[in-house]
């Protein structure tokens, strides 16, 4: 594992001192701040904060085509994304549309057999459908890229409705409308929307419709905030920047999981990987509830978790809820036994300078390589793409990137390098999926490499830990961990690490690899674990660590957890 550098987020002074002022707590004030947060308004969790569906370019028309076609009762199909986005926009779109009148199905592509997104080979698909052929398909979370498959669907005899949140290509979609923040000339402010928020948010603007259009009395008709559970797991989980209108959406959802108001497939979700739905976190939603619906896309079939998210029955909630806990566990062991081979592979080469990783094994499964680049990116600090067969001589490789290097940029390069070497790719920053012949896997892996080296003029990355310094003495307790616990921390809005310098009273392994350790501070003793780290520490310490709570017999207290240290003498 690579060590981090140590950097120091600065709080801009005149921010702090605005929010300090507005009453809110000094050492949020401080984190807020060193976030770019300026002014109070910014961190309300109220909806009359909320960004207007109207400011999203095609809502209000694409709320027209839909209202229409619920009063013409023509048959809507939502063609979803298989992972956890695609699954709660899924579920957003058949409850929300349901609530309105809607004729709607469902159909997500399966990895393995149609790829991502509306391909003539989902148009098939849909055109097959035991629901009946649809007049109109609704994308979520996809849709942008997909020419060929609109196309398709037209001729077909089927409409396409495209909502979607990914970086559009330069010709888009003959569809009927597009709701996309990130299409060229859409002036909504938010460009972070996650799948599940765009569709969310082409729910109110439909609602808004039929209010206008007298289905609604005033301002009755479905509580879409109901949904917000939904909205704020898929936009977790799909690690978009939680900006101001995203931390208010997540905020929202947070705030109903924790009443009891949530679905059945939630409140079953929470019970099977053993978390307390009443102190729900976006922690919570990001790495227990979001694997278990991945799972089920990375191994077999999305609609398992889809049935999950939108069944009223408790009793097949659950039942879902433990099929999709056991495809986790069985995900977790299949990417722990394809990393442990990476690393034997690795540790079997030549020590080499490489700027990048490029890892296959003809036994590997494709729906866990993202995964396995994931975790090797971490050990390295390097971009990293892990490949498995495909079927038909063809490797699918999925790749993860440090801050230093645009993955989908690299891959451009190569292909624009080697025209015949990737068959196809897709992606972003940090990270992308690519289709290879297996015969050029050795003559892509140097060419990655050359192309990684040519945009940042590096062969070796260095990670940085963004810290927020020292903590105050005064808020190093249970109430102020109570404090940051609620809050909405993730993506582009980091959960807040501090550093500052301990002495070792008593440390001892626990469960073979976490050192679970007594310090003091200032006369201040802390119970701290650092989880995954065995090895002892010296006697006096810098370290950086998050503030959490710890419930024992009843008793809650604050407990470190260590991120990372150094010996206090270097």
């Amino acid at each position: 594992m690579v060590a981090p550098r140590i950097l120091t987020r600065q709080p801009d002074p005149a921010a702090r001192r605005r929010l300090e002022q507005a009453g809110i707590h000094p050492l949020l004030a401080r984190l807020w701040a060193a976030r770019g947060v300026a002014a109070p308004q910014e961190t309300a969790p109220d909806w009359q904060a909320m960004l207007a569906p109207s400011l999203l370019t095609h809502a209000g028309r694409a709320a027209a085509l839909l209202a229409d076609a619920i009063a013409a009762r023509k048959r809507l199909l939502i063609v979803a994304d298989y992972d956890c986005d695609g699954a709660t926009a899924c579920a957003v779109g058949l409850r929300g549309l349901r609530a309105m009148g809607a004729v709607v199905d469902f159909l997500v592509p399966n990895r393995f057999e149609t790829g991502y997104g509306l391909s003539p080979a989902v148009v098939d698909l849909a055109c097959a459908h035991p629901g009946g052929k649809p007049d109109i398909l609704i994308t979520v979370d996809n849709g942008i890229a997909s020419i060929d498959g609109v196309a398709a669907a037209r001729d077909a005899g089927m409409q396409v409705l495209i909502t979607d949140h990914h970086l559009p290509g330069d010709v888009l979609p003959e569809a009927l409308a597009i709701v996309n923040p990130n299409q060229p000339g859409c002036g909504f402010p938010s460009k972070h929307l996650a799948g599940v928020g765009v569709i969310f948010y082409l729910l109110l603007a439909l609602r808004a419709e039929l209010r206008q259009r007298g289905a609604f009395g005033g301002d009755s008709g479905p509580r879409l905030d109901a949904l917000t559970d939904l909205v704020a797991l898929g936009t977790v989980a799909d690690v978009v920047r939680l900006d101001a209108n995203n931390r208010l959406l997540v905020a929202q959802g947070l705030k109903r999981i924790r009443a009891g108001r949530m679905q059945p497939g939630l409140r079953a979700l929470f019970a099977v990987s053993g978390r307390q739905a009443r102190e729900a976190s976006t922690f919570d939603l990001g790495f227990a509830l979001g694997p278990r619906i991945n799972a089920a896309g990375r191994l077999a079939d999305m609609s398992l978790g889809i049935r999950c998210l939108v069944t009223d029955d408790e009793d097949e909630a659950l039942k879902l809820a433990r099929e999709l806990d056991a495809m986790n566990r069985e995900r977790r062991e299949i990417e722990a036994g394809m990393r442990d081979q990476a690393l034997a592979s690795l540790d079997a080469l030549p020590a080499a300078s490489a700027a990048s990783l490029c890892v296959f094994d003809a036994s590997w499964h494709q729906g866990v390589v993202g995964l396995v680049a994931s975790r090797l990116k971490d050990r390295f600090w390097c971009p990293t793409l892990a490949f498995a067969p495909a079927g038909d001589g063809e490797l699918r490789g999925s790749g993860r990137s440090v801050p230093d290097v645009h993955l989908r940029d690299a891959l451009d390069l190569v292909s624009k390098r080697y025209p015949s070497l990737i068959r196809k790719f897709g992606g972003h920053a940090m990270a992308a999926g690519l289709t290879l012949h297996e015969a050029d896997f050795a003559a892509f892996a140097p060419a990655f490499d050359a192309a990684v080296r040519e945009l940042t003029g590096r062969s070796r990355f260095e990670p940085a830990l963004e810290t927020d310094g020292s903590l105050e003495a005064d808020y190093a307790n249970a109430e102020v961990a109570t404090l940051l616990d609620q809050q909405v921390w993730g993506s582009g809005f980091p959960a807040p690490v501090f550093v500052d310098a301990f002495i070792v009273r008593n440390q001892r392994v626990v469960g073979e690899k976490h050192l679970k350790l007594a310090l003091e501070r200032g006369g201040q003793r802390f119970d701290a674990i650092w989880f995954g780290h065995a090895d002892a520490l010296p006697p006096a310490v810098d370290l950086a660590y998050r503030l959490a709570l710890n419930n024992w017999n009843g008793m809650v207290s604050v407990q470190l957890v260590i991120e990372h240290g150094q010996d206090t003498a270097r």
